[in-house]
């Protein structure tokens, strides 16, 4: 299993950031090309190449903890947001755990949860700047 994880202090109100990633418009996403709400605790996503990753919300306490189990053909995991508001900042700490499929994915897995964490916030970021 690999596990990434990312901590950030952004300067924007906790429910401005938490109505960002709880909700289901993708337009601030550059990673994506489509979502598809199945019902209340389900949703898949579609990256930009088409290939589809299925989300099962395990946890939803507002403006503070949201995660959801992750499964598609490459990987199974896990994914826990926790958000905090300290010193007039929101404080994000978003931890990935994830288990590829193939061994021989193993030696890469990381370093892609890495590259999608950075791409994650830096959309992020923009979408708050709006």
């Amino acid at each position: 299993m690999a596990v990434s994880n990312i901590k950030a202090e952004l300067s924007a109100d906790i429910e401005k950031v938490w109505v960002i990633i709880t909700s289901f418009d993708i337009a601030w996403r550059s990673d994506l090309s489509g979502i598809e709400r199945l019902d209340e605790k389900n949703f898949v996503e579609s990256d930009k190449s088409g290939f589809r990753t299925r989300f099962t919300i395990t946890a939803f306490k507002p403006y503070s903890l949201y995660e959801f189990d992750i499964e598609n053909d490459n990987i199974s995991g896990h994914w826990t947001g926790r958000l905090s508001f300290e010193n007039g900042m929101t404080v994000i700490d978003f931890t990935e755990e994830v288990t590829p499929k193939n061994a021989i994915m193993r030696p890469f897995v990381k370093g892609y949860l890495k590259k999608q964490q950075t791409a994650y916030l830096s959309d992020l970021r923009k979408a708050l700047e709006k």
